[in-house]
C-alpha cells in the first residue's frame, strides 16, 4: 500500500486534509449527539415545530443542514453559533488522531503545502492546531461557511477556496478525508482523495465511491511521505 502511496503523492504539491477524522476527534470528549441535541434545543427555542426524526439525529452538521433547507436564516444563524461555540468546547478536549500530526509534518518536510478542509468552523480547527503547535504547519484552514451549510462538502467548494489560496492546480493536490462526502466534493473538484476508512464499514465504500487510495491508518500515508523524502 506504501508504494502506490508513494506514487500517488508524488508531484504532489499540496495535501488538503478534513479535520475531523484524519486530524482529531473533535467530539471525543463531547459527544456528536449531545451537541446535535442541544441543537435541537435552539430549534425548539426559536418556534420550530422539530420532527420525531430530527429529534434524534445524531450529528450536529445535519442538524445544521437540515436547518439552512427549512428557509429560516435567522434560525439557522441561531443554530450556527451555537454549533460554533459547542465546537470550540469540543476542541478542548479532542482526541488527535494517530499519526495525523506526522502526516502534517512529514508533508511539510517533503516540501508540500498543508492546509486543511472542513465542514468544521474554521475558529474551532484553528484552537485544535494552536493548542497541539501544528498552526505553523497549516495554511490555510478553511472552514464551514457562516450559516450557508449548503456550501459544506459535498460541495466542492472549500477546496476550490484552498486550491486557490495555495495556487495550486487540481492534479497537484490530495484530500485526505474519511466521508463519501468528501469523495464527492473532491471529485467535484478534480482533485485526488486518499479514503482514510477509520471504521471498517469504510472500506468497501470509498475505493467505489472515487477514492484514489484507501488507508485505515494515517500512519499508511505518514509512511509513503517519509519514504518519499528519503528516496
Amino acid at each position: 500500500m506504501n508504494a502506490d502511496l508513494g506514487r500517488l503523492l508524488a508531484g504532489v504539491g499540496a495535501v488538503l486534509l478534513d479535520f475531523d477524522g484524519p486530524v482529531c476527534s473533535i467530539f471525543a470528549g463531547y459527544p456528536a449527539p449531545q451537541v446535535a441535541a442541544e441543537l435541537v434545543d435552539v430549534l425548539r427555542r426559536h418556534g420550530v415545530d422539530v420532527p420525531p426524526d430530527l429529534a434524534s439525529e445524531p450529528d450536529p452538521l445535519e442538524v445544521l443542514r437540515r436547518t439552512g433547507a427549512a428557509g429560516d436564516q435567522g434560525v439557522t444563524q441561531a443554530v450556527e453559533d451555537a454549533l460554533c461555540a459547542a465546537e470550540r468546547r469540543a476542541v478542548e478536549t479532542a482526541e488527535p488522531t494517530p499519526y495525523g500530526r506526522e502526516v502534517i509534518v512529514a508533508a511539510r518536510q517533503a516540501g508540500m503545502s498543508v492546509a486543511v478542509v472542513s465542514n468544521n468552523s474554521a475558529g474551532a480547527v484553528t484552537a485544535y492546531l494552536e493548542a497541539h503547535r501544528l498552526a505553523g504547519y497549516v495554511s490555510p484552514v478553511v472552514g464551514r461557511a457562516y450559516a450557508d451549510p449548503d456550501r459544506m462538502k459535498p460541495n466542492p467548494e472549500p477546496i476550490l477556496q484552498a486550491m486557490r489560496a495555495l495556487a495550486e492546480l487540481p492534479a497537484r493536490c490530495v484530500l485526505v478525508g474519511d466521508s463519501l462526502s468528501d469523495i464527492e466534493g473532491a471529485r467535484a473538484a478534480g482533485v485526488t482523495v486518499i479514503g482514510y476508512a477509520n471504521r471498517p464499514v469504510k472500506v468497501d465504500t470509498f475505493a467505489p465511491a472515487g477514492a484514489g487510495a484507501v488507508v485505515t491508518s494515517m500512519g499508511e500515508i505518514a509512511g509513503a511521505l517519509i519514504e518519499n523524502i528519503r528516496s
